[in-house]
């Protein structure tokens, strides 16, 4: 399944800042792919913060926009890698 923007809501947006809630039927590795959140990336800002409720999992990763113009998320500075 693809990213859906039915299942994305902001949380808080405060000084160009935004914490989004992201939650779909699928797994966190499928859902932390890069691109995933292409669609929205006008939305989206890098260090913008999402939490993601997967199928298998929770977490809470940070945004950011390669040069090709993809959104990636990234694990939070200090956070175990193991919980992507």
């Amino acid at each position: 399944m693809a990213f859906q923007n039915k299942n994305l809501s902001v949380i808080a947006y405060a000084n160009g800042f935004t914490l989004w809630h992201y939650s779909a039927n699928e797994t966190l590795a499928t859902i932390s792919a890069t691109g995933y959140f292409n669609d929205v990336k006008t939305l989206m800002n890098v260090g913008d913060i999402v939490i993601i409720n997967g199928s298998d999992n929770t977490t809470i990763k940070k945004i950011n926009i390669t040069e090709p113009g993809n959104v990636t998320v990234q694990a939070l500075a200090g956070t175990a890698s193991s919980a992507s």
